[in-house]
């Protein structure tokens, strides 16, 4: 029987049981709720005047806050859930929390539609660092219990959000403003929440069903492979990123659709001697932020790879399967031979990466397999030496999509190239291992005469397609120096210093 959909929202559980299964979190809360303050721009993600703060329960009985677009989250994803809007920072007695009277103070605000969700981004961060000192002078600055993001923090974390009007120094100086202000009057007490959601979690399946399109959201992998096995062609849902814009741009029917975010064995992430091994249901985030303890190289990648709140709610798994030839994190995890593994049924198997991918949007899995893991090498042994760089090539630093996605790995055996891997993403139909490029370095001195003959063998590896992000002869030529710029960043002697290459580095010098 269809349940309906429960979630916490404007202090008390709310239940649904009339709205379609693709129903956005926005629709609902403009159109139901009439908590207008959350605001339409783009409705794909990019433009962040939708964003609002979604609480999960963790594993230690707490409440992980993120900022998510509401405008490509579907309501049924809300079960067991928290939603805040800009609407429940109202004060007890009509007074500003410490978040908007910063962009007061620091006039962070023009016209205002943006507001509201820089407002919610600056939220997130407030309740990340800490505001124990609830009511006390001064706020949290100062306080062992708060801690203050650095300005590039709050840069990182604003990526997702976009004003035409004020201009980003001043909102800025508002994010750092809201931690010396005093604490709320009113702050949210996460113990009592974290007790709330307890009391509408779910152990089993939630099922639900609006005029014959089911919704279902498992709890375990084995609940999710009989699903797909029983219904081949039910959607699988993660994190919407990209599925959320077949609704909203494409106008697409999903059908039937099983959600893969309530299943705990994937979304742990697990680390031996061999592999970093993480389920297809962890965010972009945690992955990311897992990775970077092990390959730092991939810091940039993951802060320019979309913006917090698509990493927020996009997993690694869904990425992956999605296979798009332009997505971020393929090359990087192809180069660093990353190994997929696939359920269907009750059979599990595994293939290196690359080998997913057989042509455009076409993988090697039958349609009742679903990406259950990535298994990436740890960096023991031999590859403790192991030279690693990816690279992003688009129009913009910041939440862009990729024109050339590059990644370059070798082992180095003192000036010799062993067993190397290169990858490409937005060079072909599919992400691409650039196999002749790679035999000219194999066994080779890396020398500079090295990588300018692997330069011009990488013209034999791709014929990349021109469309508005790149032309052909650009993209070939940009895929061409990175891998220059791979030798220089890793030469033995000499190579270039890390400050040399980071670009708010390079800016705060030169300013």
């Amino acid at each position: 029987m269809s349940e309906p959909i429960r979630f916490y929202h404007r202090n008390a559980i709310r239940e649904v049981s009339d709205a379609g299964v693709t129903r956005s979190v926005l629709q609902y809360l403009r159109e139901d709720a009439r908590c207008t303050g959350t605001k339409e721009g783009c409705a794909e993600g990019d433009c962040g005047a939708c964003t609002v703060v979604v609480g999960e329960r963790n594993a230690e009985g707490g409440v992980s806050f993120k900022a998510v677009n509401a405008c490509i989250q579907f309501l049924p994803t809300l079960d067991g859930k928290a939603l805040f809007t800009v609407e429940d920072l109202r004060q007890p007695d009509g007074s500003l929390h410490p978040v908007q009277q910063a962009m007061v103070d620091c006039h962070g605000s023009q016209c205002g539609f943006c507001t509201p969700g820089f407002v919610m981004s600056m939220w997130a961060l407030y309740e990340k660092h800490g505001h124990e000192h609830a009511g006390a002078p001064g706020g949290c600055a100062g306080k062992s219990a708060c801690s203050t993001p650095s300005r590039d923090d709050i840069a990182n974390a604003l990526t997702g959000n976009l004003c035409r009007c004020t201009g980003y120094r001043p909102i800025l100086d508002s994010a750092e403003q809201m931690f010396k202000l005093e604490g709320p009057k009113a702050p949210i007490d996460v113990k009592a929440l974290s007790n709330t959601l307890a009391t509408i979690e779910r152990k089993d399946t939630f099922h639900y069903e609006h005029k014959g399109q089911q919704y279902d959201a498992p709890r375990t992998v084995d609940a999710l492979a009989a699903i797909k096995e029983a219904r081949p062609d039910t959607r699988i849902l993660a994190g919407s990123t990209d599925i959320g814009l077949w609704v909203t741009k494409q106008m697409r029917e999903l059908g039937n659709v099983v959600y893969v975010g309530q299943i705990d064995a994937m979304r742990e992430i697990a680390v031996s001697d061999a592999f970093i091994e993480i389920g297809a249901a962890v965010s972009v985030e945690r992955a990311y932020a897992e990775l970077a303890k092990h390959y730092p190289e991939l810091e940039e990648m993951w802060l320019r790879f979309a913006s917090l709140p698509i990493r927020n709610a996009g997993t690694i798994g869904g990425n992956v399967a999605n296979g798009s030839p332009i997505g971020d994190s393929m090359p990087g995890l192809i180069a660093l031979g990353a190994r997929v593994v696939l359920r269907g049924g009750d059979v599990e198997r595994e293939m290196p990466l690359e080998d997913l991918y057989l042509a455009y949007q076409k993988k090697d899995m039958a349609e009742h397999e679903f990406v259950l893991a990535l298994k990436v090498p740890t960096r023991t042994g031999a590859r403790a030496n192991l030279k690693f760089r990816t690279y992003k090539v688009s129009k913009r630093f910041d939440s862009d999509i990729s024109a050339v996605c590059a990644a370059f790995a070798f082992i180095a055996d003192g000036d010799t190239v062993r067993e190397p891997r290169i990858a490409f993403g937005g060079m072909a139909a599919t992400p691409k291992r650039a196999t002749h490029t790679e035999a000219v370095l194999a066994d080779a001195q890396w020398h500079e005469a090295t990588a300018q003959a692997a330069m011009i063998a990488m013209g034999n590896d791709y014929a990349p397609l021109s469309d508005m992000r790149a032309t052909s002869d650009y993209r070939l030529e940009a895929a061409k120096n990175t891998l220059y710029r791979f030798w220089l960043e890793t030469r033995p002697h000499n190579p270039l210093a890390p400050q040399a290459i980071n670009v708010r580095a390079v800016a705060a010098e030169t300013a």
